[in-house]
């Protein structure tokens, strides 16, 4: 019994190799980890190279920052590795990790798409898209569509610019419309075919030097602020200060596969990633419209008197009755936007004016 007595030397001495055992231990354990490497994820956007410097440049590479060497996203333009209308298919098959764009233009098979971009008159400002998603119930209906498509999981939704047309004719009266070769979303031309505006899909690259030849009269894409930045401001004369949307609505989504294999805080990063994104844009789209309107110097404004718009506005009403035909689901989002523009028309000022 003695021999098995541990004196407090002894104690001292396998206490001070048990100790020296764990050190050496988390001291071989560190450069492991350390040595593991990062989640790569590739990730395109709707937008060129000088656009996406606003759009989304800067919150990738926050997140890149943030997540400390245990993920990086490598961001790609508009067109650099698939086309556009291609976009959400490469998501799906794994060839892209994550997309930026609106659900009309990357060709969503899902019945909501219609919605994306430019639904005519679905908005009067930016702050009505995230509205309408948070609080009006349309995050719900975005998830369960893309949910019944195999391979891709919807992540978020935010606003971009209203959409104007920037040409090399003036626009003004509907007359004008008619012929113009504008490149624009696929349901945004669409509706305008109505007033014979003839919708042009060109790669993004393209659209420059379609303006500059005449082959485009024009673009029905976006506001001012993206007019000016991307260059467009110098190549066209005219800014028509009606618009069909006040907003564009995009949306962010990820390879399923890819999205549910991160670890909760990296899903947490990148959701604060979108958000940041998203903010952004809300107070520079604001900043911008007004500021170039006022003082870009580089295009005439136009305008459509407001009785004669009204027909525009009034053909929007007959297209979203003919889009809540198309299924139930988009019968409960025209509804929705219904119920959303009478609310706003009811609280008068500031959401609505006149």
């Amino acid at each position: 019994m003695n021999d098995r007595k541990l004196n407090k030397r002894d104690f001292l001495k396998k206490a001070g190799v048990a100790s020296v055992a764990a050190v050496g231990a988390t001291t071989l354990a560190a450069p492991y980890v350390k040595a593991q490497s990062p989640i790569k994820w590739r990730m395109q956007t709707y937008a060129g190279a000088s656009l996406a410097e606003h759009v989304i440049k800067p919150s990738i590479d926050e997140f890149n920052k943030a997540a400390n060497g245990e993920m990086e996203i490598e961001l790609f333009y508009a067109d650099q590795l698939v086309p556009q209308g291609e976009l959400f298919r490469a998501v799906q098959r794994g060839t892209i990790d994550a997309a930026q764009s609106d659900d009309d233009s990357m060709a969503s098979p899902v019945d909501v798409s219609v919605f994306g971009a430019y639904f005519p008159f679905a908005s009067r400002y930016g702050l009505d898209v995230p509205v309408l998603w948070e609080w009006y119930g349309l995050r719900e209906l975005w998830e369960e569509a893309y949910a019944e498509v195999p391979g891709v999981t919807w992540l978020s939704a935010g606003a971009w610019d209203p959409c104007n047309f920037v040409t090399n004719k003036p626009i003004r009266s509907l007359e004008d419309l008619k012929g113009l070769r504008v490149f624009t979303f696929p349901t945004g031309g669409t509706f305008l075919q109505r007033f014979g505006v003839v919708p042009v899909t060109l790669p993004w690259e393209d659209i420059e030097v379609a303006i500059q030849t005449g082959e485009l009269d024009g673009v029905a894409w976006c506001g001012a602020t993206e007019t000016y930045t991307v260059g467009w401001a110098d190549i066209t004369k005219y800014y028509l200060t009606n618009n069909i949307s006040g907003a564009w609505a995009g949306s962010y989504i990820a390879n399923t596969d890819k999205w549910n294999a991160l670890p909760e805080h990296l899903k947490t990063l990148f959701k604060l990633s979108m958000d940041s994104s998203h903010y952004y844009r809300q107070h520079w789209y604001w900043w911008g419209e007004a500021h170039y309107r006022t003082t870009g110097g580089k295009l005439e404004l136009t305008t459509i008197p407001e009785a004669e718009w009204k027909t525009v506005e009034d053909e929007a009403l007959k297209f979203w009755d003919e889009i809540a035909q198309k299924s139930p689901r988009n019968a409960k989002i025209v509804q929705i936007l219904k119920n959303y523009a009478d609310t706003m028309r009811k609280a008068g000022a500031p959401y609505r004016y006149g």
